[in-house]
């Protein structure tokens, strides 16, 4: 088996809670987002496309857990249509690329993955690739996230969050 394997199978079957609860306890502290020096689950960021270069940073990214709250009705019947239904069709993982993607305007989301929640919080880490840097622009694998085509990609919803959640 490949190093990649056993840290997958690491992931999935933690040695304890306790060092996942003391992660999730340091992470409230810290602000909504954050650039990281190194993805916190390596196997998956490197089969989203990661790879330890100039020009692609990882940042990890927090959202409350929870649904839309509706407005309250103001008048004394309720409108047939106004039922107690969740309906959001962005997903938590569309939302933290998105607000990522604001915090870093000179980068592009390449993809995201999951890597915690507890009872408030959901954390994704999102991989952005610097669209301006010459070792993106020369690289064959990630040159073409740097063409004008590809801009706001995120906020068309053509990252594959975004196409998960755009389904009817």
């Amino acid at each position: 088996m490949g190093m990649y394997k056993y840290i997958r199978q690491t992931w999935e079957q933690p040695a304890s809670k306790e060092i996942i609860q003391a992660r999730f306890v340091q992470w409230r502290k810290e602000p909504a987002t954050i650039r990281l020096e190194h993805p916190t689950r390596l196997d998956r960021a490197r089969s989203l496309g990661y790879r330890a270069k100039e020009g692609i940073i990882v940042v990890r990214q927090r959202v409350i857990r929870g649904g839309r709250q509706r407005p309250k009705f103001k008048s004394v019947r309720r409108p047939k249509t106004m039922r107690r239904k969740k309906i959001l069709t962005k997903s938590y993982q569309w939302v933290c690329e998105m607000r990522a993607q604001k915090k870093y305007p000179n980068c592009e989301v390449l993809n995201s993955y999951f890597v915690g929640k507890d009872g408030l919080h959901f954390w994704y880490e999102i991989i952005l690739v610097d669209k301006a840097h010459p070792a993106i622009i020369a690289d064959k694998n990630l040159g073409w996230i740097s063409t004008n085509k590809h801009k706001g990609r995120v906020f068309r919803g053509k990252t594959s969050s975004g196409r998960r959640s755009s389904r009817p």
